[in-house]
């Protein structure tokens, strides 16, 4: 099935091996920025999709929106089109004292506290990522001297819920390193499949903070966090290249 997909409007023509999936579609025209000859291809609800090139490296870039379900129908339809190589790039709240906001968080594995995963597989199937693009954000975030992190992380389905803290708490105690929404649902599917899937964060709010601060510190693109953002794009990019020669065996 290689036609015109029905919701992010996208046909085989249209998108490149390489993608990155950011939530926000407004994220999309600033990764863009980062690219030449770019060409916006498709827009339609939330799913916003941009092509162009990175160091001769030809990449899609595609908004998923927010939560697994979307993010689900991203990734499935680009992948029926020809996209193998998937690099979340988002924002996330830590759950490890020391992370401060701005930082970057390469999560190796997450919790699968979402709804959208558990209707492809049972919760016992672990959320993981590829360890070659793993690997590559690893070497990207050293190689540009970023600060970051791993670990595991933890994918939900709402951050508005009443023992949001508790939750939180409980997790953080068993060594989970941040909390998002998206990376589960990536790193199942991408295994299901037999794709190439990543994620880099942006962490937007230190641990033990009320989480309402550190969305609204987010949405205003207060200093830090515009500046890790920054980062995870160049992160992800500079994992593309990398993933790119690897794959051309330079």
């Amino acid at each position: 099935m290689k036609g015109r997909q029905p919701h992010i409007f996208c046909s085989e023509k249209d998108v490149s091996e390489f993608a990155i999936l950011p939530g926000d579609p407004g994220r999309v025209d600033r990764i863009s920025a980062f690219l030449t000859d770019k060409v916006e291809v498709a827009r339609n609800r939330e799913f916003y999709t941009v092509k162009g090139f990175y160091k001769g490296v030809e990449v899609t870039v595609t908004s998923t929106g927010i939560g697994g379900p979307s993010t689900c129908i991203a990734l499935e339809e680009l992948s029926k089109i020809g996209v193998r190589f998937f690099i979340r790039v988002g924002s996330c709240g830590a759950s490890k004292k020391g992370i401060d906001i701005g930082d970057l968080v390469i999560p190796y594995a997450a919790v699968r506290e979402d709804g959208t995963t558990k209707m492809y597989v049972p919760e016992i199937y672990p959320a993981v990522a590829h360890p070659e693009v793993f690997n590559a954000l690893v070497e990207a975030a050293k190689k540009l001297k970023f600060r970051f992190f791993t670990g595991i992380g933890r994918s939900h389905d709402s951050f508005y819920i009443p023992d949001e803290e508790e939750t939180l708490n409980y997790w953080s105690q068993k060594n989970v390193v941040c909390n998002d929404m998206e990376t589960t649902t990536l790193f199942v599917l991408g295994s299901l499949k037999n794709l190439f899937t990543g994620s880099v964060l942006n962490n937007v709010v230190k641990f033990g903070e009320e989480v309402s601060k550190g969305i609204a510190q987010f949405a205003e693109l207060e200093r830090k966090t515009f500046e890790g953002e920054k980062k995870t794009i160049k992160a992800a990019l500079e994992a593309l290249v990398l993933l790119k020669r690897k794959k051309e065996g330079e």
